[in-house]
């Protein structure tokens, strides 16, 4: 999107719809992490989530021609991977980063091996949700075309804050993330209460990966993720496990992610390299200021981490 015309208020709408466009990954891979600790385990493999997400939504989208179905693919390739991360972790003695780590790159060595007939082909994309018709100007209209998973990613956000505070099952996975011994005491299956967490997060980063390839960047490339998958977990810190506020902080995140390309729009070429890093430094600023052992984790289940 050119913002030359629009001087330094383009520079403000640009990174304005990158806070949406980019922050949507971060939100759906966010949540889906989020219900994941809150049960008391940590997925780091949802780097590789989001990938398999990217290439097989793209993959059906190209097949089929239709996006929808490319979505609801994605969720099932991350389903897939989290009934296997969720298998794995809740074997005795078995640590969590390490399964995670494994299973990061088994899913971006599956995508990266079945999607390279993709790379070329041009796939069906998802419809964006016209918000800026009222306009005349070219860049205000491109600004306001959301990606309807974003709309999605907001509802879930507020539902499942509903969710945790106000329904039995939600009850049970903060129970079981905060004390297990406490949990089966009261009759709570640990083992089928994190299974479902682990895979309904799975299925939320599949959907993250699939608005990478069906919107925004919209096509799909072995380097389509950034990373994002992983960042997502330090945005969880950030949020204190609290979903909307997972949706604020995705916001951030995808907003220090458009700083750099809306400064190069309007000639600002000067450290373009170190803007483009932002949300990176964003992450490391997040986990200096929250593992200081002198600062309590305020939200973190009591769990989290724990080999039970």
């Amino acid at each position: 999107m050119t913002t030359e015309s629009l001087g330094w208020w383009g520079v403000a709408l640009a990174i304005l719809a990158g806070a949406v466009r980019g922050g949507t990954p971060f939100l759906l891979v966010s949540l889906g992490e989020c219900i994941t600790e809150k049960s008391g385990k940590i997925n780091l493999g949802l780097e590789g989530t989001l990938l398999l997400g990217a290439m097989s939504a793209y993959a059906v989208s190209y097949k089929s021609g239709s996006p929808w179905l490319g979505v609801l693919t994605a969720g099932g390739a991350g389903m897939l991977l989290g009934c296997i991360h969720a298998w794995l972790v809740q074997k005795s003695k078995v640590n969590d980063v390490a399964v995670g780590i494994a299973m990061m790159i088994f899913g971006s060595g599956l995508a990266f091996y079945f999607g390279k007939p993709y790379i070329n082909p041009s796939a069906p994309q998802l419809p964006a949700l016209q918000l800026g018709t009222w306009s005349s100007t070219p860049q205000i209209t491109a600004a306001l075309k959301i990606s309807p998973l974003f709309i999605l990613g907001t509802i879930i956000a507020f539902t499942m804050n509903w969710f945790f505070k106000s329904t039995r099952w939600g009850l049970q996975i903060r129970a079981v993330g905060d004390s297990p011994a406490s949990a089966r005491a009261m009759g709570i299956s640990v083992l089928r209460t994190r299974f479902c967490a682990i895979v309904a997060g799975s299925f939320l980063a599949g959907l993250g990966g699939a608005h990478l390839s069906l919107f925004y960047p919209g096509a799909w490339t072995e380097l389509i993720s950034s990373g994002q998958g992983l960042m997502a977990v330090a945005l969880v810190i950030f949020a204190r496990w609290k979903p909307v506020q997972c949706l604020y902080a995705s916001l951030l995140f995808g907003g220090a992610q458009a700083i750099g390309p809306a400064l190069q729009a309007v000639g600002v070429t000067g450290g373009y390299y170190l803007w483009n890093a932002s949300p990176y430094i964003l992450t490391l600023l997040v986990m200096v200021l929250t593992c200081s052992p002198k600062r309590t984790l305020i939200g973190a289940p009591g769990a989290l981490g724990a080999q039970s």
